[in-house]
């Protein structure tokens, strides 16, 4: 017979819930708020005279800077997974030299700040004439992606059994057509799961959107929501409207693949 749960523990855990989920109730609370309701104090818990004016500007504004925001956020996932998979095999299960050394250098590149990493693009990206492309802001958010996807691409392949490997080699297969065949089909949750933070990463930066594509004709959301804020007045409803709508993609995707991502993240954790 199974011990029921202390009620303080499920009151305690309703109580966390809901100041966690505050800031995305008010977030489509003022999304429906009239402009004029926005300064009232104190303001209305609930938008007692709800408008759509705020997803009206969306409609107007934002669907070309959300559609950037897609292309910018699948070739984030693409070159992620094309530099992240090869580099990973190569380290984990073709005894790279240094290959220990190479995953330190990736751990510590996870660390270097991302106001200091969009500084040296810029003055990369100066001289390459790449400020203001969409390729540039794809480039610049895979180097966050990329060293996140080969240290869990590494953990995952370390312990794949060498007795599949052995027997593609006796078939004859080569080192590439092992990875391609054998090695990436068992690696498709980590795969998704590095999919789905270098799409998120790429769908919400800001830093390097702001630092090498303010002047962009092709502008990411981010900066679509950056524009509704000037020195007089703040658009809060489109605000808070924009935020909603461009959370619905990262909130599908997560739902659809938490159980990938799930094995993804445990993947390698346990060997036998």
């Amino acid at each position: 017979m199974t011990a029921r749960r202390p009620w303080w523990k499920t009151i305690l855990g309703v109580v966390f819930t809901a100041l966690m989920l505050f800031p995305v109730y008010w977030m489509l609370n003022v999304s429906f708020t009239k402009t004029e309701d926005l300064r009232l104090s104190p303001p209305h818990l609930f938008p007692t005279d709800p408008t759509l004016e705020g997803y009206a500007e969306v409609l107007r504004q934002q669907l070309p800077n959300l559609g950037t925001s897609l292309l910018i956020g699948l070739g984030t996932v693409a070159l992620t997974v094309v530099i992240a998979a090869p580099a990973a095999y190569a380290i984990s299960l073709l005894n790279l030299r240094g290959g220990r050394t190479l995953n330190f250098v990736l751990l510590v590149a996870q660390m270097i700040p991302g106001v200091v990493m969009a500084m040296g693009f810029y003055a990369i990206y100066v001289r390459l004439g790449m400020l203001n492309s969409v390729w540039g802001l794809i480039l610049a958010d895979s180097t966050v992606a990329v060293p996140f996807g080969v240290l869990l691409f590494t953990a995952f392949m370390s312990g794949l059994p060498r007795e599949l490997l052995q027997a593609a080699r006796i078939d004859g297969a080569n080192a590439w057509r092992t990875f391609t065949s054998v090695v990436m089909p068992l690696s498709r949750n980590s795969a998704i799961t590095v999919a789905l933070f270098a799409f998120l990463w790429a769908w919400s930066d800001f830093v390097f959107a702001s630092t090498l594509a303010r002047n962009s004709a092709l502008k990411p959301v981010t900066l679509g929501i950056y524009s509704y804020i000037g020195n007089n007045t703040t658009q809060w409803n489109a605000i808070m409207a924009t935020a909603v709508v461009a959370s619905i993609p990262a909130a599908i995707l997560l739902v659809v693949a938490q159980r990938y991502v799930a094995a993804g993240v445990t993947a390698g954790a346990v060997k036998d």
